[in-house]
């Protein structure tokens, strides 16, 4: 276990495993790290589920009827935020991309478009709605370097070992006014408060990290990158909360879920504590 850090919550697998797992604080960053992290190919065997919705297009149950649906909004959402960016060339790369329907509607609106993807099956999706422009993890190193005008993870970066090699990766990729746009579950919400170690969100050991708006600041702060606009996510925390409902009753309980995730986003008004969060940021020394 990292030294100096204090225990923050003990929690298991709920999805795949149910192995036992601990999210241990990084007081450097006020950022939780789950321990013990698996590598390799242990990790990707945690990821071994038609349950992980981001990896299939299927709508079997309610749970699922409701990420498709809170999908199609929200790829309108992140498409209407990339074109906010002052941007001649449109080079966007977005990494994680699942089954590639964020690239597919950045394709139509005449982006040029570079997505990563680890699995693949999903791959193999989402190369079949944008003209093969979707690789395996591998070449993202290969990219070259200041390239991108815009690079997207939606709901990514908690899963990438090696966090800060990752984010200097990141910085190597944009060009000197790039943009880029993470999203991340805050652990920091109400609905994780409420939830504990029944929060869907904590995803454990699939997501290694979990964030802060202080950790996602400072952490790109060693790149010399800053930190200009924090979105909330709202329907972030229905779907969360419906997630987190199945784990700790054994059932989604609908209109409990529906409530608690009401409860977290009326609190984050005055908190800005939301869900999951947007966070936009930009060389500093563009």
């Amino acid at each position: 276990m990292p030294k100096n850090n204090p225990t923050y919550l003990s929690l298991k697998d709920h999805s795949v495993s149910k192995e036992e797992f601990q999210l241990v604080h990084n007081k450097e960053l006020d950022m939780l790290e789950t321990y013990p992290q698996p590598e390799g190919e242990k990790l990707s065997e945690y990821y071994q589920s038609e349950d992980y919705i981001s990896h299939t297009d299927t709508k079997r149950n309610l749970l699922e009827l409701a990420y498709h649906k809170v999908r199609e909004i929200s790829l309108k959402r992140k498409l209407k935020l990339i074109n906010s960016f002052q941007s001649e060339s449109k080079t966007l790369l977005d990494i994680g991309c699942g089954t590639g329907d964020f690239l597919e509607t950045a394709l139509k609106a005449n982006w040029q478009i570079t997505g990563i993807e680890p699995n693949d099956s999903a791959r193999q999706i989402a190369n079949s709605k944008t003209n093969n422009s979707i690789f395996e993890s591998s070449e993202l190193t290969k990219l070259k370097p200041h390239s991108f005008d815009v690079i997207t993870l939606w709901h990514v970066l908690e899963h990438l070992p090696e966090l800060e090699k990752q984010t200097a990766l990141l910085k190597s990729l944009l060009k000197p006014n790039g943009t880029l746009v993470i999203a991340v579950p805050n652990f920091k919400s109400y609905d994780a408060n409420h939830y504990k170690n029944f929060w869907a969100a904590f995803d454990v050991p699939r997501h290694l990290w979990h964030f802060s708006k202080t950790s996602i600041e400072r952490l790109f702060k060693k790149e010399n990158m800053t930190l200009v606009k924090t979105l909330p996510m709202k329907f972030d925390a229905y779907y969360v909360c419906l997630l987190s409902e199945k784990y700790k009753s054994g059932f989604m309980n609908p209109l409990k879920a529906f409530w608690v995730g009401w409860q977290s986003n009326r609190k984050a008004k005055r908190s800005m504590e939301y869900s999951s969060h947007i966070y936009v940021l930009k060389n500093a020394d563009s």
